[in-house]
């Protein structure tokens, strides 16, 4: 009985052209994708990286006069003079004190308390934020409110940037942000009115004290954050992309010359050889895996006929 020669492990179809030019295409996009999202941490990193300087810059500096930086009115807190410590003398006008809602301090529920000050110079309304106190036992405002030192009062504080107008609504005497129009009109005031600046204090200190402080405000926020890592992270996994199809490709060209090297060592062998010699030849032992064939030579093909010559024999002296 003629011998058979084993089937050949099994081996993933290779691709065809048409597939790896798809397959390029899928990782060229991937990579562009996160090319894209790495630039936008960069630059959110590099805003982040700005604005910290400026806080770090400011916030420590000596205080000078509000009019020094802030000249009359319609003037303007820009970027560059944000958290700049500033002295301004004048009377706090309490009946228009507003609440903002919704700005908690260390994770504590309560209000900031807004209310106008008249400075004398410049001659300018402008917004104090004084500090925080907690929410009450309804939660809809404060126990108590603590009032404003009265008469002429020395202030110092930093100076902040108003926000944009807020679209919610508020109950009466609340705001939802510092808006320098929509605080003046919650406290019964109007900006067409009155004279202002573009921004507000946050208030540090006052002369003479009240009688009873709020809670002093928070100071910035100062960390950058985790923008300049995310950046380096989705240039790698750009790379990696590419390199994973460089990678793929190598390993296929790999497999088809293997299969090659098999297909012909194989078909070199003559009929009837048996099946342990075609494992030899082609590399692969019982339980050996991806293994690069051996070449047939000559005389690998002529002891392959003489050793199968001679378990025949073999096989029918035992069956006699």
């Amino acid at each position: 009985m003629t011998a058979s020669a084993p089937d050949a492990p099994e081996r993933a179809r290779a691709r065809t052209r048409r597939e790896w030019v798809v397959l390029f295409v899928g990782v060229v996009v991937v990579a562009l994708l996160c090319l894209a999202a790495g630039r936008w941490q960069w630059h959110r990193y590099e805003s982040k990286r700005d604005a910290v300087a400026i806080v770090t810059a400011n916030y420590t500096a000596p205080a000078v006069p509000l009019a020094e930086l802030l000249p009359g009115p319609g003037a303007t807190v820009a970027a560059p003079l944000v958290w700049r410590t500033v002295t301004v003398t004048g009377t706090y006008l309490d009946d228009a004190t507003v609440l903002l809602r919704n700005r908690p301090v260390d994770s504590t529920a309560g209000f900031h308390v807004l209310t106008p000050f008249q400075a004398q110079d410049p001659a300018v309304t402008v917004v104090v934020d004084r500090g925080f106190i907690p929410i009450g036992a309804d939660a809809s405002a404060p126990d108590t409110l603590p009032a404003p030192p009265s008469g002429t009062v020395t202030l110092t504080a930093r100076l902040r940037a108003q926000e944009a107008p807020s679209g919610r609504g508020a109950p009466a005497g609340q705001v939802q942000a510092i808006n320098n129009a929509q605080v003046l009109a919650a406290g019964g005031l109007s900006a067409d009115d009155v004279a202002t600046v573009g921004g507000y204090l946050a208030l540090v200190s006052e002369s003479p004290a009240p009688e009873t402080a709020l809670r002093p405000l928070q100071a910035p926020d100062t960390s950058l954050g985790s923008h300049l890592s995310y950046a380096f992270q989705w240039c790698v996994f750009a790379a990696g992309a590419i390199g994973g199809f460089f990678v793929l490709l190598r390993r296929e060209r790999r497999e088809a010359d293997e299969r090659a090297g098999l297909s012909t060592s194989v078909t070199d062998l003559p009929a009837g050889t048996a099946p342990d010699v075609v494992a030899w030849v082609s590399g692969r032992r019982p339980g050996a895996t991806d293994r690069r064939p051996r070449r047939v030579s000559d005389e690998d093909a002529e002891d392959a006929e003489i050793d199968a010559a001679h378990d025949g024999q073999a096989s029918d002296t035992s069956s006699a």
